[in-house]
């Protein structure tokens, strides 16, 4: 292997790092170019899927009058959600970084962050979302799945879910190395959110919602904030389970 091929490669892993979520507000007047949108869509055709199914089908939303119809849907956050999100959360910076793992409080609304609040369980809040979310987006790609198909000898069709989060990410990886940001919208899929948006975008019953891609141009420069990952070490075992690799960073 030539050291120009070496050297492109490493440069290329590394623009794994520059990937991150863009929460902040997008410029609604810069358009994505019909090119750099086919990109991002090439590089979700060329993403690996279980026994190549291609178990997806994406719906691309850029009119204005739908984008803003969108906006208005409201969704949901359960007991359930507030319970599970709190046993992510770090209070510190210095607690996320012991940890290595999950997210700051801050990021969250203050009544997200008592998983014993007064509310009960079937008592879900509202909030408009996707209305201060959707605001100033240009364009949405919401990706879709038929639950019927299934890869071959899948327990809960893992492989199925494995291959939509590949297509997640070479779409995330695609609009980042064209300077377009991404952020993932989960919420899209939840049920009472999913049925609004399948009346307004004419989705199939049969075909389910995985997540979208809010994608845009970022108004405010990125703010600095802390990233944590955990060490190679602490999650790669050699030979056995228990013996932890030990990184060889020599060439």
């Amino acid at each position: 292997m030539s050291e120009i091929t070496r050297s492109d490669q490493r440069t290329n892993f590394f623009n794994l790092l520059q990937r991150r979520s863009e929460r902040s507000a997008f410029n609604s007047d810069r358009v994505i170019s019909g090119r750099d949108l086919t990109s991002i869509l090439e590089a979700a055709r060329w993403a690996p899927t279980a026994h190549n199914m291609q178990n997806f089908e994406v719906v691309i939303v850029d009119d204005p009058r739908i984008l803003d119809t969108i906006g208005r849907v409201h969704s949901t956050t359960t007991h359930e959600f507030i319970v599970e999100n709190y046993r992510q959360l770090s209070f510190s910076e210095d607690e996320l970084i012991r940890k290595g793992v999950g997210i700051l409080a801050n990021s969250f609304p203050p009544e997200w962050l008592n998983p014993d609040g007064d509310f009960h369980e079937t008592d879900d809040m509202e909030h408009g979302f996707l209305d201060s979310t959707m605001r100033s987006c240009p364009l949405v790609i919401i990706v879709l799945y038929d639950p019927r198909r299934r890869a071959p000898g899948s327990t809960g069709d893992f492989l199925g879910i494995i291959s939509l989060g590949c297509v997640m990410e070479n779409m995330w990886l695609a609009a980042n190395a064209l300077g377009i940001g991404v952020q993932i919208m989960s919420v899209f899929s939840e049920k009472s959110t999913e049925d609004e948006l399948r009346g307004i975008l004419g989705v199939p019953p049969e075909l389910r919602i995985a997540y979208a891609l809010r994608l845009g141009y970022p108004i405010e420069a990125e703010r600095p904030h802390l990233r944590v990952r955990r060490g190679v070490g602490s999650f790669a075992h050699r030979n056995q389970y228990g013996a932890h690799y030990e990184p060889d960073v020599t060439d």
